[in-house]
């Protein structure tokens, strides 16, 4: 200590260079063990336990899956409780000691009364349920030949964005025909085509200037927005499409930015869900800056 307070230090040159701690490059032995944790090293996984899911697992909902499996008595249910409900009420006005006449005046008669409207009607629900049924919608084999027509001229990477979107459709969706129009030119007719009723197994190709003349064009265009044709069966307008087999059962009519068209072509009535005909509208924007660059 020099005067003044001031503590004096030595400089660092002057300080030895041992470190205060040494690393060991061996474990120390550990003789203890905390809850939860052990002292020696994890043992490796079993071949069992290897990729096996370990996060939490859905739900299951068991009445659901009973009614699932189980839909023939389940609309019988109702039938077998009103006859259970009217046999009683038989039953019990024969052996109540009540004349077997109704009398507005009884209270017993006014509750058998009710009681079988309730039995009844419950028949009744019953016999809708067993002759109501959703019909079972499956897919059809298009009538056509197989197509993959291609524009010349166009970029090589617009190729590659048009054949990605027809892979992506068919795999995903109901998709079985793709038409692709911009700027006025088919560029894209792949998939199953109707087949030309004069030269055996070849597609029926596309009239782009006829298509662009036709109502489905016009009216999509000017909306600026989806078209589905869910049961395309009951459409009168499927005479402006030669080109899709004579049985296709579903149509998405897909606006490409302000300049082009999508037909997508489905194999099952009412097939694209919801999420198909959203997921549809994101890749034709994506169709249309890619084309738009072209």
């Amino acid at each position: 200590m020099e005067a003044g307070g001031l503590l004096r230090v030595k400089p660092f040159s002057s300080l030895p260079l041992t470190p205060y701690f040494h690393r060991r490059l061996t474990p120390l032995p550990c003789s203890f063990a905390v809850k939860g944790f052990s002292s020696s090293s994890p043992a490796p996984p079993s071949a069992s336990s290897r990729g096996m899911y370990r996060g939490p697992k859905p739900r299951r909902d068991l009445v659901e899956e009973w009614v699932s499996g189980n839909d023939g008595l389940v609309r019988s249910l109702p039938i077998f409780a009103g006859g259970v409900s009217l046999l009683a009420v038989l039953v019990n006005r024969a052996f109540s000691g009540i004349a077997p006449v109704a009398d507005a005046s009884s209270s017993q008669s006014r509750a058998d009364i009710l009681t079988l409207s309730l039995a009844v009607t419950d028949l009744l629900t019953g016999l809708v349920w067993l002759s109501i049924r959703p019909k079972l919608i499956s897919p059809v084999v298009p009538h056509g030949v197989e197509c993959e027509r291609i524009k010349s001229g166009i970029a090589h990477h617009a190729v590659i964005e048009l054949m990605w979107a027809w892979k992506s459709l068919s795999a995903a969706t109901c998709c079985k025909s793709l038409v692709v129009m911009h700027g006025g030119d088919c560029l894209l007719q792949i998939g199953i085509a109707a087949e030309s009723p004069k030269e055996d197994g070849e597609a029926v190709d596309v009239d782009a200037h006829k298509l662009i003349q036709g109502s489905l064009y016009k009216s999509v265009m000017e909306a600026g927005k989806q078209s589905y044709l869910a049961n395309l069966s009951l459409y009168p307008g499927r005479s402006e499409l030669p080109f899709l087999p004579t049985n296709t059962q579903a149509l998405i009519l897909q606006p490409v930015g302000d300049r082009g068209i999508a037909i997508v072509g489905g194999d099952t009535v009412r097939g694209f869900t919801n999420l198909d005909q959203a997921w549809i509208n994101s890749i034709a924007e994506k169709l249309d800056a890619t084309l738009s660059k072209s």
